[in-house]
């Protein structure tokens, strides 16, 4: 055994001591604007419904029209693998893990609409009528994992209207039992941040009306406008936006259309792969990284329905831009029609499964430091959990067989996708 090297500083203690006191602040800062992903399921989609066309059945009614546009038009597995591109290994596995999630869960995340989707005549009663029915569906266990309502933003025009349906609806979930774990509120078309103040001043006082805690009720941003990416100053709107939501935030939408429109693309060119789309969510990532806000895409507004034709061609585009936004780390994304599920679960369940194994071998390698052709760090350790992670959440993995390629528990993939700040230098060096 070599002699061990005599260890020599220069430095006394209280030059360290001095550094990390001075940078107290800097450690309170990041630790409250970057406290790191939540840890809690995101949901592959938002499926809106227009609040005066909601009812009890809506999530059922969708998953079922969903089947029925599979036997229809994919009545078996060769057949949506040829329209879809699929390879023969991922036929069968993809299509029946879709029809069981149409059957199972076909809907992850609903918003009952009271913006642009909305037309009815008594915003009033749909919205008290929606929390109704938001509550019994989750006491009798069949509602999604999330709901909420999408209300009119605050601009002047709308802004008492928007409020008052956000009371009612909120008041009325208050009246049927409380306000559920799933719930998600989407504020539209925000373009300054002092907006998002405002809806967090309405949403404190509805908590200390009714005794909740403070910061009970979060939401998302949804941006529609130029200015909510660029501001008239130069500096990036959205990330001032987050910061404006002290801590509620949860998710940033994208509004393809509306986004589109305002940057004057012309309607035949207004989707989800246009540069001035890849522009605004790249923008909305970089500002939400670290943060706990989560991206979302928005949606495609050609509908699979009609002859058989028609529906494999916007298939495709679906599917295509659902794979294109999931290789962008855009993992959640808008459905406005029943024919979308069928392609938003194959695109999700082909993404996860054909890097499944990959992935697994990865991961489990780095956990036992054995030597292959790719060298992985501490942070590619906590991608490649994350991602096996939200393969199971969906239903596009199995805990079985995550756990017989990794050898690790679901518990232990947890504590790789989400590691405490500074856990991830610590290991490193």
């Amino acid at each position: 055994m070599g002699q061990q090297e005599k260890v020599s500083t220069s430095l006394a203690g209280a030059v360290s001591e001095d550094i990390s006191a001075s940078l107290a602040p800097v450690d309170a800062e990041l630790a409250r604007r970057y406290p790191g992903d939540p840890g809690t399921r995101q949901p592959v989609h938002t499926v809106y419904v227009p609040g005066d066309a909601f009812d009890a059945g809506t999530i059922r009614s969708w998953g079922d029209q969903a089947l029925a546009a599979l036997d229809e038009h994919a009545p078996d597995a060769a057949t949506l693998a040829r329209v879809l591109g699929l390879p023969d290994d991922l036929a069968e596995p993809v299509y029946s893990r879709v029809r069981a999630k149409l059957e199972r869960e076909p809907v992850e995340d609903l918003r009952v609409d009271f913006e642009d989707g909305y037309h009815g005549r008594d915003e009033d009663a749909d919205a008290a009528r929606a929390a109704r029915l938001v509550s019994e569906a989750y006491a009798g266990g069949t509602a999604a994992p999330y709901t909420g309502i999408r209300m009119k933003c605050m601009e002047a025009a709308v802004r008492d209207r928007g409020i008052r349906t956000t009371d009612v609806f909120l008041t009325g979930l208050m009246e049927h039992g409380g306000l559920p774990g799933g719930l998600v509120l989407t504020l539209p078309k925000v373009t300054y941040p002092e907006q998002v103040t405002a809806f967090v001043r309405l949403l404190e006082a509805f908590e200390e009306t009714h005794g909740l805690d403070a910061g009970r009720i979060g939401f998302e941003i949804q941006i529609e406008t130029s200015q909510a990416i660029l501001a008239a100053d130069g500096t990036a709107t959205v990330a001032r936006m987050i910061d404006a939501a002290e801590g509620r935030a949860t998710g940033l939408h994208y509004g393809t259309f509306d986004y589109s429109a305002c940057l004057g693309v012309s309607a035949a060119h207004q989707a989800g792969d246009h540069p001035a789309a890849d522009h605004a969510k790249a923008i909305m990532q970089v500002a939400a990284a670290g943060t706990g806000v989560r991206v979302s895409d928005g949606s495609t507004n050609v509908l699979p329905v009609g002859g058989t034709d028609h529906v494999h061609e916007a298939w495709r585009l679906h599917y295509g831009l659902t794979r294109r936004a999931l290789a962008r780390a855009y993992y959640q994304g808008w459905d406005m029609h029943p024919g979308h599920l069928p392609t938003r679960y194959a695109a999700v369940f082909a993404f996860y499964r054909e890097g499944m194994e990959a992935a697994a071998a990865r991961l489990a390698a780095y956990v036992s430091r054995t030597e292959g052709d790719i060298m992985d760090e501490p942070a590619t350790a906590k991608a490649l959990s994350g991602y096996l992670l939200r393969g199971l959440d969906c239903g596009a993995l199995d805990d079985a067989e995550v756990a017989r390629l990794t050898g690790l528990t679901r518990a232990e993939l947890d504590t790789f996708a989400r590691p405490r700040r500074g856990d991830l230098t610590a290991t490193a060096q």
